[in-house]
């Protein structure tokens, strides 16, 4: 592999990590406060990308579109968390049945809107084409979902450790009873919290239909390497969700690259081995 090649495939690989920090982080927010395991997820990421779409083709503006996902997912989220999942809190099985059962509904309901066909989200005029450095060409939109996301972790990470918005989830998440007693409402705060992880789910959505493509079935695709990514990062854990999206972003670039035949297994096999030398992932917490 020639140092041009290499330097090449350590870009995808960060760029496509970039895009699955925004899935996980949103999938390993809610999980790691409310202990759901929210496999609409992926459907989520679908129909964000879709609202992108419809409203970009519609308006031109690429911004308005990545906001528009953003707010129609959380809207899904908000409905799906109080309507749906607030009546079997607590109950595994039927989370993971209600939500698979959600992501079916929605994949279906894109089908029918939007077809079969790969569809791509128009990039502004100014992320076109790349940028050449020394003879070296790289696409401007990677660099920019690069760049997006750094903004995006360290806002995250800022509004959990930094803001009394954040202590006050971290603390309903270590003592919900002591919170509940000092008049603070965290049935509420929790749904935020699931609102703002499924906003997140809507921005990848857009962010990814440019990127890739969007078509009905990405959902289980892009759902199963979230999965990956905070199954290796730690449940939970923010930090973790980064690097897990790095870590699998550079898996899926050099694996495809160098062992296509082998590429899933370039990527599953050190998820399996995480799981065998540390169940809990890279920075996951004990339950206790």
């Amino acid at each position: 592999m020639t140092p041009e090649v290499f330097v090449v495939q350590l870009l995808n690989g960060l760029s496509f990590g970039a895009l699955l920090f925004f899935l996980a982080s949103g999938f390993t927010l809610i999980f790691g406060l409310m202990k759901i395991v929210n496999l609409a997820h992926g459907a989520f990421y679908l129909l964000g990308g879709y609202t992108g779409l419809t409203v970009i083709l519609a308006t031109g503006n690429f911004w308005l579109g990545l906001l528009a996902g953003a707010i129609a997912i959380a809207f899904v989220g908000l409905a799906s968390e109080r309507l749906l999942l607030r009546q079997i809190r607590g109950l595994e099985l039927p989370e993971v049945l209600l939500t698979i059962g959600l992501a079916f509904v929605i994949g279906d309901l894109s089908l029918a809107a939007f077809g079969g066909n790969p569809r791509s989200i128009p990039v502004p005029e100014w992320l076109q084409g790349g940028l050449s450095v020394s003879g070296f060409f790289y696409p401007r939109y990677r660099l920019f979902v690069i760049l997006l996301a750094l903004a995006a972790g360290i806002g995250l990470w800022l509004l959990q450790s930094r803001t009394r918005i954040g202590a006050i989830v971290r603390a309903g998440v270590d003592d919900r009873e002591t919170i509940t007693a000092l008049g603070i409402n965290i049935d509420r705060v929790f749904s935020g919290v699931f609102v703002a992880g499924s906003a997140l789910a809507g921005i990848a959505g857009v962010i990814g239909g440019a990127l890739l493509t969007l078509l009905p079935g990405a959902e289980i695709e892009i759902l199963l390497l979230g999965l990956v990514v905070v199954i290796v990062g730690g449940l939970g854990s923010l930090p973790g969700a980064a690097i897990g999206s790095v870590l699998v972003g550079l898996l899926d670039a050099f694996g495809r690259s160098l062992l296509p035949d082998l590429s899933y297994f370039t990527l599953f096999a050190p998820m399996a081995l995480v799981l065998l030398l540390r169940p809990r992932g890279l920075l996951g917490r004990s339950a206790g």
